[in-house]
């Protein structure tokens, strides 16, 4: 078995993959620090498999986190791969597509490349959920992630935002009445607690949406694949299919989303890519 980990600052996301390429058992763990969810994850990781540690072949991690880790996880042979590489084979692995965008929705947004074995970091922005969560902090003055987006679920964002049919009778070329023209732009300083907190997740989602769009349009690539905790998130369910209308493309959400990272990291030990070598990190 191979194990990947994806580690956070405060979350780690660890899944196991066989020689068969099976996928196992996926778990993330939060702590206060990265290197104790890393140790935290990898330890209940092969509690809850039944797992001995002569079993695990090889340790593989990623994300901003494995900075902190310096030396083997438990004794085993332990590489770091690039984030953004692990990106693109996870999203690759679990959807199947050699072509396309791979949106990583994290604290921030990075946006990579994939065609074939061209696995590219392009951009991004820096929106994401450090976003959510700031703004909901001083705006709802709270960062639970529950409790924001059930307020959310009860609002209303047409009480927040001007859409195209608050200032034209007709639609716009290309643009249908309830696309949005300005976010935030309608809101009242009396707006309710669920009306705001769906501003903010709209906010969120469409700018990471139409930057994503809009920072590829030169690749002729049409499926975008959402990747990171964000999708897990309700209203992307709600919100990307206008997305897709408005702009003509594929977005996709696809099995083990917010885990694709730390399945692209074991990948990279398991079917190497032309010109990137891991860095190992053994004694």
């Amino acid at each position: 078995m191979v194990i990947g980990i994806d580690v956070g600052i405060s979350t780690t996301k660890i899944v196991g993959i066989d020689h068969e390429g099976k996928v196992i058992s996926p778990l993330r763990i939060k702590a206060t620090d990265p290197v104790t969810s890393l140790y935290g994850a990898f330890g209940k990781f092969l509690h809850n498999n039944h797992v001995k540690l002569e079993e695990v072949e090889q340790v593989m991690i990623t994300g901003v986190g494995s900075g902190y880790i310096d030396g083997p996880i438990y004794g085993r042979p332990t590489a770091k791969s690039d984030e953004f590489m692990a990106d693109g084979l996870g999203a690759r692995y679990v959807t199947q597509l050699d072509h396309m965008i791979v949106v990583s929705m994290g604290t921030g947004t990075s946006l990579v490349q994939v065609q074939g074995d061209d696995i590219r970091h392009i951009g991004g922005v820096p929106i994401g959920g450090g976003t959510l969560m700031g703004l909901s902090r001083i705006m709802l003055k709270t960062d639970n992630i529950d409790t924001i987006t059930e307020l959310a679920l009860q609002g209303n964002t047409g009480n927040i935002n001007v859409r195209i049919g608050d200032i034209s009778p007709h639609p716009l070329p290309g643009l249908p009445m309830e696309a949005t023209a300005s976010l935030f732009g309608n809101a009242r300083s009396n707006a309710s607690r669920e009306d705001i907190a769906a501003g903010i997740i709209t906010t969120v989602l469409q700018t990471i949406g139409s930057s994503t769009i809009l920072a590829s349009l030169g690749t002729g690539i049409k499926q975008y694949v959402l990747i990171g905790n964000l999708t897990l998130l309700p209203q992307c369910r709600i919100l990307f299919p206008h997305i897709e209308q408005i702009y003509g493309v594929e977005v996709i959400i696809p099995q083990y989303s917010e885990f694709c990272t730390a399945i692209g990291a074991a990948l990279c030990h398991m079917t190497p890519i032309p010109n990137h070598q891991p860095e190992s990190i053994n004694p």
